[in-house]
């Protein structure tokens, strides 16, 4: 085998908030296998000032997979256990080796008879920006929104309330992802708030790290609360049920280039049933090549929750897509 691979910069379309600030790009490395004249792709979708391996021997150690891409998977998966990313690329690119086409988990989904349902998300802005965003998804047909919230709560606050007074629990799923914006102390107002417009959940209310914050959080919320960014870098599987056995959350997010790739989502998934707590899966601004994974993988889980899969219209040289969304179910064009 030989593998190679490439950097690439994704542009947004329109400059995007969260509440870590405005991103107007995105970094992405593609890595290609060769073997017997067919190729496999796959994407190391790192996430510059989020991802656990964002550190400066990054490209580094894209250039030493490459070199060592004829080693055991076992070994490659050890010496890249810091690098999520880069094994998730691999593992990706394996698949697609194996299977062909822009194929990584044959399924009903890929055979364009199965679709899966997602969630519509709402980009931080200005007031005006949110609703417009909020009633193109609601055109769409959309019954599950998430909102990212955490920047100026008071507006979002309104608008969540705005919502509500339409739309009532039954018609419309309202979930808020707040990046951990939020104090514990203020933490604890915001969740009743929540609760008050019957919010499904909230993503990473605090700043990760703070076990005992956030553990106090969850077994007194009256709004489910679910973990984000508290599972990134969290690689040792016994470190993995530590924190869950710890925390306790009503459910935990996955994306699999931050959670070590399919079989590191894998890992969390199995830890979350034993202990009867919910998950879902989101992207995490690939490229249209990981998306495809991460969709195809999806899929194969069935959770029938909507999912938080981008769709790819973000980025305006984005690469060609097999995604195709109708209303809020993601097809793959067959």
């Amino acid at each position: 085998m030989e593998a190679n691979y490439l950097q690439y910069l994704l542009q947004f379309k329109r400059p995007s908030g969260t509440s870590r600030g405005v991103l107007l790009d995105k970094e992405t490395f593609i890595l290609t296998i060769s073997e017997d004249g067919r190729e496999g792709v796959g994407e190391c979708a790192i996430f510059r000032g989020l991802s656990f391996d964002d550190r400066p021997d990054y490209e580094e150690k894209m250039k030493w997979l490459c070199e060592n891409i004829n080693q055991d998977a076992c070994f490659l998966k050890e010496e890249l256990k810091e690098f999520p990313s880069i094994w998730f690329g691999y593992e990706q690119a394996v698949q697609n080796l194996k299977h062909g086409d822009s194929i990584y988990f044959p399924s009903e989904f890929t055979e364009g008879k199965s679709a899966i349902t997602i969630n519509g998300l709402i980009w931080m802005g200005a007031v005006g920006y949110m609703e417009e965003q909020i009633q193109e998804k609601l055109e769409k047909g959309f019954h599950c929104i998430k909102l990212k919230i955490g920047v100026d709560w008071e507006s979002e606050h309104i608008i969540l309330r705005k919502l509500r007074e339409k739309f009532s629990k039954d018609q419309l799923e309202l979930r808020v992802d707040a990046n951990g914006g939020f104090s514990k102390e203020e933490a604890v107002i915001v969740l009743q708030q929540l609760a008050d417009l019957h919010i499904h959940s909230i993503e990473q209310p605090i700043k990760a790290g703070n076990w005992d914050d956030m553990a106090e959080l969850c077994a007194k919320t009256p709004t489910p609360i679910a973990l984000d960014e508290e599972l990134i870098g969290v690689i040792d599987p016994e470190e993995k049920k530590k924190l869950l056995e710890k925390i306790q959350p009503q459910y935990i997010i996955l994306k699999p280039a931050l959670a070590g790739g399919f079989s590191g989502s894998d890992d969390w998934i199995s830890l979350a049933e034993n202990l009867n707590i919910g998950w879902w899966i989101t992207s995490a601004l690939e490229s249209n090549i990981g998306l495809n994974a991460i969709a195809q993988y999806t899929f194969t889980k069935k959770n029938p929750m909507p999912q938080g899969l981008g769709t790819g219209a973000l980025f305006v040289n984005n690469f060609e897509s097999d995604l195709e969304l109708r209303n809020e179910l993601l097809w793959f064009k067959k």
